[in-house]
C-alpha cells in the first residue's frame, strides 16, 4: 500500500481547493493546544490580573474564538465553516510555569475543523504573547497540536499523550 496522496495538490503539483461536494456532512469535532511558558512573576501578574493591558484570558479567549471563525481567510484552500461552536480554555500550569491553552472547534458539515481548533490554540497563545510582552519578551509558544478529532470519513485520531 503506498503513501496517501495529498489531497490539496493536483497531478502536477499545482495546489487547489478540495472539492467536498459529494462528501457526507457530518458531526465533526476538533480539539488543539498550545502553551506559553513564562516567568513565575509574569503568571501570576496575569492571573491576578494587574497587566497593563487588561484581561489577557478573557482578551485571548475572544480572539482564539474570533480566529477559529476566520481560519479560511488565512489558511490558503480552507473552506469557510459554519461553526456551531468553538471554545478556548486556559488553565494555569505552575509545573510549566505558564498557561495551557486548549481549543475546541465544532460543525456539521462536509469538511473537518482541525485548521479552526488549531488556529484558535495558536492566536490564543500569540493574544497572551501580545498582552504580557511588556513584562516579560521571553515567553515561549509551544506545543500547538491538535489533539483529537472526531467525525468525517476518516473517523476519529487521538494524539499520543
Amino acid at each position: 500500500m503506498g503513501k496517501p496522496a495529498l489531497t490539496h495538490l493536483g497531478a502536477q503539483g499545482q495546489a487547489h481547493m478540495v472539492d467536498v461536494g459529494d462528501k457526507a456532512e457530518t458531526q465533526r469535532t476538533a480539539i488543539a493546544e498550545g502553551h506559553v511558558t513564562m516567568l513565575p512573576a509574569t503568571l501570576k501578574t496575569i492571573l491576578e490580573g494587574d497587566a497593563k493591558k487588561g484581561d489577557v484570558l478573557g482578551t485571548a479567549r475572544i480572539a482564539g474564538i474570533m480566529a477559529a471563525k476566520r481560519t479560511h481567510e488565512l489558511i490558503p484552500l480552507c473552506h469557510p465553516l459554519l461553526l456551531s461552536k468553538v471554545s478556548v480554555d486556559i488553565v494555569a500550569d505552575d509545573d510549566l510555569p505558564g498557561l495551557r491553552v486548549t481549543a475546541l472547534a465544532r460543525v456539521s458539515g462536509k469538511t473537518g475543523v482541525e485548521m479552526e481548533a488549531l488556529t484558535a490554540a495558536s492566536v490564543a497563545c500569540l493574544t497572551i504573547y501580545d498582552m504580557a510582552k511588556a513584562i516579560d519578551r521571553g515567553m515561549v509558544i509551544s506545543g500547538i497540536r491538535l489533539v483529537e478529532k472526531i467525525g468525517g470519513k476518516s473517523g476519529r485520531y487521538r494524539a499520543d499523550a
